[in-house]
């Protein structure tokens, strides 16, 4: 019997299709190339501990490397990262080009199930007739286009998805040829993608069930040698994988508590709700959304009822109505669905318990019945309503582009897409959260991002994250100090362990000196929490750095900072700091100050402590001078920094003169600094005619000091120098009774008495 194609003349070429997708998918998804990092996205592109091969090696062996344990994606993410690093346009070109290959292999697999006919076996099911030529290219196109797709192919986190899907169908293609052929190495090669599949994401455990429902519409019935048994392994592995992501998502990721305990009966009732959900979002994609609002499933779950009722009534009366297609798709549909009913504990569902990313997979079901459904009933139709039918997917194509164009142009960066979101759902606190964020990276945008955060802590008072970010805007803020160590203290009560919040915690405390010592604790518990948390190794190496006998484990902490951030430049500083204080490490320390200065040149504190150490070492003084020079580029008003540079310039031949300007500068910007007065007034001293100036600084020093030995011997010095014996010796005498052990001051007061006897 001839089959009337959908198509009235001769089928394209294939080619030409696979062209179409890809340029309607560029098209789709052109306004999101440039997306910039979106909410989770930091937490799935390669960071810095992991991009070396040992890094590669945890994302394997490791299931708390990454957010996720799907070494498949993160291994992905690893390449991409060799090839492009943080520029997001390479991310967001394998999303697009991943999609568009699903869409592709979509095709193949549909050709390859239309175009032979099922088997006519008795069956309480008819068997389906064969869908027309080219009709393949119509799903292809629609899943392609669908703005469904949209949050899956514009978001980089996402990449599970587009690349598990990938997987997914070539696997599905494998084992369909393995299925009419029986071929052993094509089963391995089916198995190897379907495990490479599940390394990307769990949602395709639904595989091996979706393959059995494929079959049992070509054949109408399973047998268990021929259909079953070949699958038995690739069961065990779904359902492996399936319970180590529900282990992973409730005690790694978080999915444990009040939030997340619904009764059995709820989660029955909450199953159709969300079936239906997405089933209008497949007809009808308007009014999409990042955060749906959360259903409170408890005081609703009754009024769900109708939902519950019609997906057991759908699926009877296909059956009873011996629909095999129709029932092939559908139990499709809602068995890709089936991992994210509500079944199961997923994180996600503490924002939503819909989400257009977990519909990406099933929806290939949904579109493929649709379009394979509406082929069957237009073969037999005359050619103008051929044609029109034609038509009006052509319009319906357009009109899918030009809402995926338009939703992909909210992926441009979090601003954008959570303004967008909260339009929508005003009462989602994670959206005001992520907004929040946005605004903070802005330095004159503080102010609206703590309105956002104190949004999202009143929708949601005990979510931790809200009040670590609303307490890291108030510390910047003068005078809010206290409200902001209140809300890390209040993010540690709802998440003991969190680690973030113990290490900006100790940060605060440590500026206040009767808290000061709890701050060694916060860093410690952040460190226990994650011990390869480099900013708390840092902190805990200052503390430690100024207390007595800790110094070697002060140098631990840096180096350790150190090796999981190689370019932390205030590690750097710290071990520099610490190492300055070890004589026989002071080269260490140099250099060390020296890395610093070429991570942050501009860095007026590393540019003084590295002259202060130089200026220790007589070989090395003179480079000290250029480093002063710098911090007083920098920082005009350091006192230190000039004083400092005059005691330098005080041992170089003939530049004495710079030295006391150096001096008096420092004196005119801090005039409390006594032991400038004291090196000032000795180098006075000895020009003549500015003998009355040394003793004026030096008496400065001695209201300040009564007991500065050095500073009597010298005014001393200069009252003998000029005949005034008698408070010369006064001056001695009073030294002497503070430290009757100074040789020289008794010699010079054993001089004096003799000029005096002469």
């Amino acid at each position: 019997m001839q089959v009337r194609h959908l198509f009235p003349s001769r089928q394209p070429k294939s080619w030409v299709m696979v062209l179409l997708v890809f340029g309607l998918v560029l098209l789709c998804y052109w306004p999101a190339l440039q997306g910039a990092i979106l909410w989770d996205d930091p937490a799935h592109i390669t960071r810095a501990e992991l991009r070396s091969w040992a890094g590669l090696l945890r994302i394997w062996t490791d299931v708390h490397a990454t957010q996720q344990f799907y070494p498949v994606l993160f291994s992905a993410f690893w390449i991409e990262h060799q090839l492009w690093g943080d520029t997001t346009l390479g991310y967001h070109l394998v999303n697009v080009i991943l999609h568009a290959t699903s869409c592709c292999l979509l095709a193949l697999i549909l050709r390859r199930l239309w175009s032979t006919p099922t088997a006519s076996v008795e069956s309480k099911i008819s068997p389906a007739r064969i869908i027309p030529p080219g009709t393949e290219w119509f799903a292809a196109l629609l899943f392609a286009v669908h703005p469904i797709c949209v949050e899956s192919v514009a978001w980089i986190t996402e990449q599970k998805n587009t690349l598990s899907l990938m997987f997914y169908l070539l696997a599905g293609l494998a084992y369909l040829e393995f299925a009419a052929h029986r071929r052993r190495l094509v089963y391995g090669l089916a198995t190897g993608l379907f495990l490479l599949a599940l390394g990307s994401k769990t949602a395709t455990v639904t595989l091996p069930a979706a393959l059995l429902v494929v079959l049992w519409w070509k054949n109408g019935k399973l047998s268990w040698r021929r259909d079953i048994n070949p699958l038995i392994p690739w069961l065990l592995a779904a359902t492996a994988m399936g319970l180590f992501t529900s282990w992973d998502e409730r005690k790694v990721i978080g999915a444990e508590g009040a939030d997340f305990e619904l009764a059995l009966g709820d989660r029955v009732f909450l199953a159709g709700k969300v079936i239906w959900f997405y089933v209008g979002k497949m007809v009808w994609p308007v009014d999409l959304n990042f955060f749906y609002p959360r259903w409170d499933v408890a005081s609703a779950a009754t009024s769900w009822t109708g939902w519950l009722l019609t997906t057991a009534g759908v699926t009877i009366a296909l059956w009873l109505q011996r629909c095999r297609g129709l029932l092939a798709g559908w139990l499709f549909f809602v068995g890709s669905l089936f991992p994210i009913l509500g079944f199961f504990k997923v994180y996600f569902f503490i924002f939503s318990y819909v989400n257009d990313h977990f519909l990406y997979l099933a929806s290939l079901g949904f579109i493929a019945t649709a379009t394979g459904g509406i082929a069957l009933l237009l073969t037999p139709a005359p050619v103008w309503m051929r044609l029109t039918g034609r038509g009006i997917f052509g319009l319906l194509l357009i009109v899918l582009v030009v809402q995926s164009n338009r939703q992909s142009r909210l992926y441009r960066d979090n601003e954008t897409l959570f303004r967008a979101t909260i339009a929508r759902n005003p009462d989602s606190w994670m959206g005001h959260h992520i907004l929040g964020f946005a605004l903070a990276k802005t330095p004159d945008r503080h102010t609206e991002a703590i309105a956002q955060f104190e949004e999202a802590l009143r929708l949601n008072p005990k979510y931790p994250d809200a009040h670590l970010a609303l307490a890291i805007e108030l510390a910047r803020l003068p005078g809010r100090k206290a409200e902001a160590i209140a809300h890390y203290e209040k993010a540690i009560e709802l998440r003991p362990n969190y680690a973030e919040a113990h290490n900006n915690l100790g940060v605060e405390l440590e500026e206040i000196p009767e808290r000061a010592a709890a701050a060694q604790v916060h860093y410690e518990a952040a460190l226990r929490t994650l011990p390869n948390f480099a900013e708390a190794h840092h902190n805990l190496g200052n503390i430690l750095l100024r207390l007595p006998g800790r110094l070697p484990e002060a140098i631990a902490h840096y180096q350790t900072a150190l090796r999981l951030k190689p370019d932390y430049t205030e590690a750097h500083f710290g071990l520099a700091n610490a190492l300055a204080k070890i004589p026989n490490r002071i080269p260490e320390a140099i250099a060390q100050y020296e890395l610093t200065l070429q991570l942050k040149p501009d860095s007026a504190a590393a540019h003084f402590h590295l002259a202060n150490t130089l200026a220790q070492l007589p070989a090395r003084r003179t480079e000290a001078l250029p480093h002063y020079a710098a911090v007083l580029r920098l920082k005009p008003e350091s006192a230190e920094a000039h004083a400092n540079m005059a005691n330098v310039l005080t041992t170089l031949p003939g530049r004495v003169p710079e030295a006391i300007a150096h001096y008096e500068t420092a004196l005119q910007l801090n005039p409390a600094l006594t032991w400038v007065h004291q090196n000032l007034a000795q180098q006075l001293a000895q020009i003549p005619g500015r003998e009355a100036d040394a003793v004026a600084h030096g008496q400065i020093v001695l209201n300040a000091e009564p007991d500065n030995v050095e500073i009597y011997n010298t005014l001393a010095i200069i009252y003998a120098s000029h005949g005034q014996f008698e408070p010369a010796k006064a001056l001695w005498e009073r030294a002497l009774q503070l430290n009757p052990n100074d040789a020289n001051i008794r010699q010079n007061l054993q001089r004096l008495e003799q000029l005096q006897k002469n």
